[in-house]
């Protein structure tokens, strides 16, 4: 790369990071009021809201990144405008096309941050994340064992226990489940434990008796048992996991094991095909952004105003790509099989791109009034 590359992939980069940190900042605190709000709404410490608003970062900044990286390069150009350091590059002989070639550099330098988020980082976090909300949904259900008082987590159930002790263990435990309408079924145990399985929290009961009355007939049934297992987290609809989510499972795994996946998923061939070349897709928009950005601004000439027409030009173009990145989105969930789709965005903004700076390049002819003028005074 020559020095005037240098200069601009370095202004790029610094205005760049600055418009990263603020985008992201305002994101991520957005999203750190509601899950704070949702967390310490049930009782979960200060350490959870902090982890589970680290974990929402990765997926924060794959936002952010084409956005900031669209206004560096908007930023950039129109400062070097007002600078007059773009008339004297153009006046050296860049054209349009040479000065495109450092902002290209960039827009692909920001697409490989976009791909380890996409394939690798956004995954990852997602899948920590739903473990996590797992474990403190479990907590919470743990929550509504209160000793010493009467508890209803579920319509027809009833839960008492005399005293928790320092290990955990439930002492003189009551629990009635009048569920079933036909019978009610009283449990009584000296002890019981709250043990999490795959399936949800299951209360273990030791050296208990179960009576079952049928109130048809009046009739009782006693049973006593060494260990009875109660699923405790089915009456306080904590359920467990039954699936994963797609976006939970980093794209390397998906190539190699698509049956795993779709067992694991519930998807479809199809909808694996189509989350795959969307991944590949997200990181095409940061160059194409950029690229769009850049070649707005180069329709005006030098202005000590600005060049606010085509800064507006080029937030408009991004409008549209956002736009037609959604309606793709759209399109490709409810057909799967049009997965090229999900690359339409970034072409057609490259599209525009290279008519803009065709447009840009030209050789423009002065009006008529300015010919004469010219012709005038050199007369």
């Amino acid at each position: 790369m020559t020095r005037l590359d240098r200069y601009l992939l370095s202004q790029l980069m610094a205005l760049f990071g600055f418009f990263a940190l603020v985008l992201v900042s305002v994101y991520w605190v957005n999203q750190a009021v509601r899950l704070f709000d949702r967390l310490i709404s049930d009782g979960q410490t200060a350490w959870v809201v902090l982890e589970f608003t680290a974990l929402t970062l990765p997926n924060v900044v794959r936002v952010v990144l084409p956005v900031a990286a669209f206004a560096a390069g908007v930023y950039a150009v129109n400062r070097a405008s007002q600078d007059s350091e773009l008339v004297v590059m153009q006046a050296t002989g860049a054209s349009p096309w040479r000065l495109a070639w450092p902002v290209a550099v960039f827009g692909l330098i920001v697409a490989v941050m976009m791909t380890l988020l996409v394939h690798f980082l956004v995954p990852a976090s997602r899948a920590q994340m739903a473990e996590r909300q797992q474990q403190v949904t479990e907590n919470v259900t743990a929550r509504f064992l209160v000793e010493g008082s009467f508890q209803h987590p579920a319509n027809g159930v009833t839960i008492y226990i005399r005293q928790i002790s320092e290990l955990g263990e439930l002492l003189d435990i009551f629990l009635s489940d009048a569920r079933a309408g036909s019978t009610r079924t009283t449990y009584t145990a000296e002890r019981a434990l709250i043990v999490p399985s795959e399936s949800g929290p299951k209360l273990v009961m030791f050296d208990g008796m179960a009576q079952t009355l049928r109130l048809s007939d009046q009739s009782l049934a006693t049973m006593r048992f060494a260990d009875f297992t109660y699923d405790i987290g089915a009456l306080m609809a904590v359920s467990a996991r039954t699936r994963r989510s797609i976006d939970e499972i980093m794209t390397i795994p998906i190539l190699r094991t698509p049956e795993a996946v779709m067992e694991q998923t519930h998807q479809d061939a199809a909808g694996l095909t189509r989350v795959v070349h969307q991944r590949f897709a997200q990181p095409l928009l940061a160059p194409a952004a950029t690229l769009l950005g850049f070649a707005f601004l180069m329709l005006g000439g030098y202005s000590r105003f600005g060049l606010w027409r085509q800064i507006g030009g080029a937030i408009f173009g991004l409008i549209m790509l956002q736009f037609l990145t959604n309606a793709v989105d759209s399109a490709t969930k409810s057909a799967p099989e049009a997965w090229w789709l999900n690359y339409l965005p970034a072409a057609t903004a490259l599209c525009v791109t290279g008519l803009l700076l065709w447009w840009s390049g030209r050789p423009r002819r002065r009006p008529r009034s300015a010919t004469v003028l010219a012709e005038g005074a050199s007369a």
